[in-house]
């Protein structure tokens, strides 16, 4: 393991500052949100289940006595609960930093409530449409940020234009892989477009390298394959790191952070280096353009001709 990057000890203190988190009641949300309460932040625990979300939040607070920590009704796979989100979240008095963490795969073919297919449609289309809905609330302060979380098997994966929802075949690893890419193409194209509208808000990714989650949920041998992950590479407050970092650290605008040891896939976060496919301005251009029609949420920023 390197001995130089970022990890959870080097996140400054956070007080005064309020940040989102999906997906925050388990995993490497969970370790995410609980190590920015720890520095004082306060942080809404963006999740489906309520029930699930307080129990976390419980857990936080027997680590952190006096965490200021609220639930935000948000689940991803249904675009009105994601509009509700957003208008909840506008309430506060300011949202510093929104971090997508939230995340689904799986063996089975599901589709979201307006339709689409559902690794795609929560793990993309509707990351784009939370971030879209909350652009004008972080537009209140300047310096702050919007994190996605991309992965590593966003490499060599190709989004299957003529079937994004699945009608004539689904392979649930490709279909991660393809919304793993999608997210790199919108954060470096969403990055463009604010700094060309001189927008005071930076968009940032990053990658968890290879920790045990609990995302193949539902999937015995899945379960089983991702404790023995967590054993040998990367615990879940692990691969939080690069979270933290895109969220906390010293980045660079459209940057990529996660770990920088075994080829990405355990250690303190660094700088990471995305696929070409990711870095190609046509393709961030048609995968937005898709985004806004298939959900109807447009964030309303210049396009950019040409990479910058």
């Amino acid at each position: 393991m390197p001995s130089e990057g970022f990890t959870t000890a080097d996140v400054p203190d956070q007080s005064g500052k309020c940040f989102i988190v999906t997906g925050a009641n388990t995993g490497i949300g969970f370790e995410v949100a609980s190590a920015l309460a720890a520095r004082r932040a306060r942080v809404l625990l963006a999740c489906r289940d309520e029930a699930k979300a307080r129990a976390a939040m419980s857990r936080i607070r027997q680590k952190t006595s006096g965490a200021e920590l609220a639930f935000l009704p948000l689940d991803l796979a249904d675009l009105a609960s994601v509009r509700r989100a957003a208008e909840l979240a506008a309430k506060e008095p300011c949202v510093d930093v929104l971090i997508n963490n939230a995340g689904v795969q799986g063996p089975t073919l599901k589709h979201t409530a307006q339709g689409f297919e559902q690794t795609f449609g929560v793990n993309h289309l509707g990351c784009f449409a939370f971030s879209a809905l909350m652009l004008p609330k972080l537009m209140e302060t300047p310096g702050s940020r919007i994190v996605i979380t991309s992965s590593g098997q966003h490499k060599g994966a190709k989004i299957e234009w003529d079937d994004l929802s699945a009608q004539k075949s689904y392979r649930w690893l490709p279909r991660y892989g393809a919304s793993k890419l999608a997210n790199l193409l919108f954060v470096f194209e969403l990055d463009r477009r604010l700094r060309a509208a001189g927008a005071p808000v930076t968009a940032v990714a990053c990658h968890p390298g290879l920790a045990g989650t609990n995302l193949a949920r539902g999937s015995r041998w899945g379960n089983i394959v991702m404790s023995l992950i967590g054993l040998l590479f990367a615990t879940p407050a692990m691969g939080a790191w690069g979270a933290l970092h895109a969220a906390t650290g010293r980045v660079k605008p459209g940057g990529y952070y996660g770990p920088t040891g075994l080829s990405g896939l355990r250690g303190p976060s660094g700088e990471g280096v995305p696929s070409k496919d990711a870095r190609n301005p046509q393709l961030a251009k048609r995968l937005w353009d898709v985004s806004v029609k298939m959900t109807r949420i447009d964030p309303d920023l210049p396009s950019v001709d040409g990479p910058s």
